[in-house]
């Protein structure tokens, strides 16, 4: 007989979550060691937790419910008390979210032996907000300068929450009008500088910036590189391979491609520099988050929404590959008609950062380099010739929204950007002219023949 006496009914529930995190590390492992395809396909829902806790079904399962029941009182103790895996709640976490996240952090990390982890949130607002809240957050009750370094040419969603709500919390955000210049961050920061931003490519300019550059720049003041790669998704960029800490995405837009549901992810790496942050949160930063500020603000994704997001994940690539070609071949059309002032696509080599691109944005598993379904145009003449254009489409809608299967077009100045004001919108260069297009999965040459019949009536 052993004289080791029995664990507590608190312990023999941490006991069994240690043995199923090794079980989860170790098929975590194994899935890294697949293709793309294989990973967005199958996540990290195996066969065992389909007949464990799925009845069976091989698609994951949505659970709706709002709670969790446990067993007794101590497993809800050691599972509010944060000792074991538990989804007790969902604002704070869900078993189809965790799905989705799981699936999200080993595409962002393919390829590498980076460690990371996501959180997923109702919205891609909702993750950028997370993301940047507790990095700008003053320390101990003192008051201190705070500021952050980002592209002006962001989504105007963005603009509008660095520029007036963080305003609003004492924190300066200092805009580089040039992201794609390397040189033009590096005078901005200083010892009070929390972060640097950028989003690549960029909506609606296509800007991009030289990820590598900025990371060392980043890390060379001991803070974190946040890139918002929502156009490109994980099937033509991957950041956190390039140093950036931090990969933010709108799941409503390119991942999110059926356009059914809205959704946002953070996708941090472990041990985050960041000298403005305690040791917990630079450990796992997003499982942090997840546990504290997001427990407390609820900005909670719905498992319905993971569900649809983990449907339209699963042919990411193939549907990527489809809608750049695509974007290609209208960008091209385009860019030879006489009623169009300026094309701007990074896919286009005459574009002045098709260079830099080429670089970074590579179809996944190959060395083909790619340029998502995203890109915009200037149409010649006034504000009122690219209204007409734009009133005139039949086929493609008008819409705010972009990254879906449908092709959708805006005007950014009347739309998207309309907050950011004129001197904004200078700044981000997004004149009154501009078109923005993305280009979806309709046989390009209909896509081409409803711009050519809009354009004739301008």
């Amino acid at each position: 007989m052993s004289d080791q006496a029995p664990a507590s009914g608190v312990e023999r529930y941490v006991e069994q979550a240690e043995a199923f995190l090794a079980e989860q590390s170790a098929y975590r492992d194994e899935m890294r060691s697949l293709h793309f395809d294989t990973i967005a396909v199958h996540g990290m829902y195996s066969v065992e937790a389909a007949l464990s806790g799925g009845q069976g079904g091989i698609i994951e399962p949505i659970f709706p419910s709002t709670s969790q029941a446990y067993r007794d009182s101590d497993e809800m103790e050691a599972g509010l008390s944060y000792q074991i895996p538990t989804w007790c709640y969902s604002r704070i976490h869900n078993p189809t979210v965790y799905y989705l996240e799981e699936t999200l952090a080993l595409l962002e990390t393919y390829g590498t032996d980076i460690e990371a982890a996501g959180l997923c949130t109702s919205s891609g607002m909702a993750a950028i907000k997370q993301a940047v809240e507790p990095l700008l957050a003053q320390r101990n009750g003192r008051s201190e300068p705070i500021n952050f370094v980002s592209s002006a040419h962001v989504y105007g969603g963005t603009f509008q929450l660095f520029g007036v709500r963080m305003a609003e919390r004492g924190a300066e955000v200092r805009w580089v009008a040039e992201p794609g210049n390397a040189e033009a961050w590096e005078p901005l920061v200083d010892e009070h500088t929390r972060f640097i931003y950028a989003e690549m490519p960029s909506n609606p300019q296509q800007s991009c910036s030289d990820i590598a550059a900025l990371a060392d720049l980043a890390h060379s003041h001991n803070i974190p590189l946040l890139v918002d790669a929502t156009i490109a998704t994980p099937a033509l960029l991957r950041p956190l391979e390039h140093g950036a800490d931090i990969v933010l995405h709108s799941l409503t837009k390119t991942i999110g491609s059926s356009g059914a549901t809205v959704g946002g992810a953070i996708i941090a790496r472990t041990d985050l520099p960041c000298r403005f942050l305690d040791a917990e949160p630079k450990s796992d930063y997003a499982t942090w988050l997840k546990l504290w500020p997001f427990r407390d603000s609820g900005p909670c994704m719905s498992a319905n929404s993971a569900f649809a997001l983990l449907s339209d994940l699963r042919l990411l690539r193939l549907k990527v590959e489809w809608m750049s070609d695509n974007t290609t071949r209208v960008a091209e059309y385009l860019a030879d008609h006489p009623k169009v002032a300026s094309v701007d696509y990074l896919g286009l080599p005459g574009h002045p950062l098709h260079e830099l691109a080429s670089r970074y944005m590579k179809l996944v598993d190959t060395d083909r380099p790619m340029f998502g379904h995203l890109m915009s145009f200037t149409v010649r003449g006034e504000a009122a010739d690219a209204r007409r254009f734009f009133d005139g489409l039949r086929r493609i809608f008008r819409a705010t929204d972009l990254g879906r299967v449908k092709s959708v077009a805006t005007i950014p100045a009347i739309s998207t950007h309309q907050q950011q004001g004129e001197e904004g919108r200078e700044l981000a260069g997004i004149p009154m002219t501009m078109v923005r297009l993305c280009v979806g999965a309709e046989h390009p040459d209909d896509v081409i023949a409803d711009l050519d019949q809009a354009l004739a009536g301008v």
